[in-house]
């Protein structure tokens, strides 16, 4: 049995970012506030929740700095805090920032904005924001077939995938005169779907680690199993089950951005003490 770890997998910059910020925070304030999860991995929620960490989901309910996490908020939230006069700490992802400028300048030059991603995605929602919320979200080439307009902008989710965002704007090209692209996506969210597909063509089995709740970790999961026949999304090393392998399977492992190193080396571990190798 062969167990490869993917050459890109787990934390990206911007989480890593968001967790750093978050541990200067607690540290200085003993308690804080997250506006949502500060990333989709339920288990490092909960290690944060009781380090001091709090989701918070109205900012009416904030009486200690809250902590902006990585995906963004949109401007108003921003007028909230300021509102209240609570301190905030804006641990919004540099990427996600630019995406948010870019649709805002795209939104006040006059072009019909338009959002490739997860409507239900935090850093969806906040985009949204910044085109006064009359941006059109996007998931798909059929759902960009039904827009046109003379001036089309377009930017995407930091974490979807480049082919798919290649495919919507070649859709939207066909429906107006000018179209404005922005390629949002994140370099790191490329290179770490690439090395998965790279893995996964090689491999008997994919283990693919992140949040149920996370977008990006879905993607490798779909990605994954393009190419190999047996993959399996889990959280934690608890979810392997030994019925998945055979002795000598090839052994591919990924994780999302959400995931820290020591749950990748947790499921490793499990594997490899479970088989002896």
């Amino acid at each position: 049995m062969k167990i490869t770890i993917a050459e890109n997998a787990g934390f990206c910059y911007g989480v890593m970012r968001a967790i750093k910020m978050a541990n200067d925070a607690i540290k200085e304030y003993k308690q804080i506030y997250s506006f949502g999860p500060i990333i989709h991995n339920p288990q490092v929620v909960e290690e944060y929740e009781k380090k001091g960490l709090k989701v918070l989901e109205n900012i009416d309910e904030a009486d200690a700095p809250i902590l902006i996490r990585s995906h963004g908020v949109p401007p108003e939230t921003y007028s909230k805090i300021r509102d209240k006069k609570i301190k905030y700490i804006d641990a919004t992802c540099p990427f996600v920032k630019e995406a948010q400028d870019y649709a805002r300048e795209l939104y006040l030059a006059g072009y019909k904005v338009v959002i490739f991603g997860d409507k239900n995605h935090p850093e969806v929602k906040a985009h949204l924001g910044y085109a006064d919320y009359k941006a059109y979200v996007v998931n798909s080439v059929e759902e960009a077939r039904k827009i046109a307009g003379d001036k089309i902008g377009v930017i995407s989710q930091t974490t979807q995938s480049i082919e798919r965002f290649s495919m919507v704007v070649a859709e939207l090209s066909k429906h107006t005169k000018e179209l404005k692209v922005y390629n949002t996506i994140c370099d790191a969210t490329e290179k770490r779907q690439k090395s998965a597909m790279q893995l996964a063509k090689i491999s008997d089995i994919m283990i693919v680690i992140g949040g149920k709740n996370s977008a990006n970790t879905r993607k490798l999961y779909e990605i994954c199993k393009q190419y190999c026949r047996r993959v399996y999304h889990i959280e934690t090393e608890d979810e392997i089950d030994v019925k998945w392998f055979t002795d000598n399977d090839r052994i591919g492992i990924t994780a999302g951005a959400s995931t820290p190193s020591y749950m990748i080396d947790r499921v490793y571990n499990k594997i490899v003490g479970k088989y002896e190798i």
